[in-house]
């Protein structure tokens, strides 16, 4: 509510206050005859008052409410944050090592390739050692 932000809260208990006093004054000072012919006035006036301030307490009081669950939501979201960071962190070394895994698997197998195939180059058959080389360059690293 923009009236509780732009407000301090002392205004809003004053208003409150306000309304009470009034009321108390309309219905105790009701007998003093200066004050008899301004009496509907005084009391609907500070009744209107202390309505009015009731609510601000009580939009207040809900805005206090949900200004501590923010704060409440915004340590777990922190302590979450964290955690998902630690996971993160997993992953990323996980992958790495298994990265590092896949080149080592891929130097392997170019140097089979290298040391095993250039022998069969020349003729026009597929050797074994080719499909062997074909399949395990396939094959993820384990």
């Amino acid at each position: 509510m923009w009236i509780v932000e732009l407000l301090p809260d002392w205004v809003l208990h004053l208003i409150l206050l306000a309304g009470i006093v009034g009321t108390t004054a309309g219905f105790v000072l009701g007998m003093i005859p200066v004050i008899k012919q301004y009496i509907i006035p005084i009391r609907v006036i500070s009744i209107i008052l202390v309505v009015f301030g009731l609510f601000l307490e009580g939009a207040l009081f809900d805005n206090q409410t949900w200004i501590l669950r923010v704060k409440e939501v915004e340590a777990k979201l922190a302590i979450a944050e964290a955690e998902s960071a630690k996971a993160n962190n997993k992953i990323t070394e996980k992958s790495n090592t298994q990265n590092n895994k896949q080149k080592e698997k891929t130097v392997i197998v170019k140097q089979y390739i290298d040391r095993e195939v250039k022998r069969y180059d020349n003729q026009c058959v597929i050797p074994n050692e080719f499909v062997k080389a074909h399949n395990d360059s396939a094959e993820r690293a384990k």
